[in-house]
């Protein structure tokens, strides 16, 4: 091949510098292909964790948007702050409409009555059929729910367990219509 180069007329020092470069670049031309086998391995498990957690993420987004709508229907009338078939009914079904499982999910909920004078708030018993009575200030009814789901991940990890539970709680004032 050297033999070839003179013949053409080039100098022989950069006719061998050449072959060699070439020759180096040769052996070499798997290095990249090796760097990225060990880089694959790590690259999945960083993909794998990142998408467990927007799942986790995703799940724990649903179970609070589930007490949401439970305390919103409970919010609407003091009937209806009592009425913890309706409520969980109301939560059931924004967190069956998202495409998860029902069976998944426990909902709660507890009612707290007071007398709110400048912003203290007083507790009184209630009853969900009318408003009490309050000497100073007026008359308030809390509506708490809490739902609590579970996340399973998709994968068994060493040292995490394989179902976290998620729990949310959502608090809105009863309107005293």
């Amino acid at each position: 091949m050297i033999a070839r180069y003179k013949s053409a007329g080039r100098p022989s020092s950069i006719r061998e510098n050449s072959f060699r470069r070439s020759m180096i670049r040769h052996r070499q031309s798997g290095q990249a292909l090796v760097e990225l086998a060990f880089l694959i391995p790590l690259l999945l498990l960083l993909a794998l964790g990142v998408i467990e957690l927007g799942r986790y993420a995703y799940i724990g987004i649903l179970v609070g948007n589930a007490a949401h709508a439970g305390a919103i229907y409970g919010s609407q009338s003091l009937p209806q702050s009592v009425d913890t078939v309706g409520i969980t009914t109301a939560a059931d079904n924004d967190f069956a409409s998202n495409g998860q499982s029902v069976s998944n999910l426990t909902v709660t909920s507890s009612v707290s009555c007071g007398c709110d004078s400048s912003g203290s708030v007083t507790a009184a018993a209630c009853t969900g059929v009318g408003a009490g009575t309050c000497a100073s200030g007026h008359w308030v009814v809390v509506l708490s729910v809490t739902a609590s789901g579970t996340f399973n991940s998709l994968f068994n990890y060493p040292g995490i367990p394989a179902s976290i539970s998620v729990s949310r709680a959502s608090t809105m004032r009863v309107a005293l219509v």
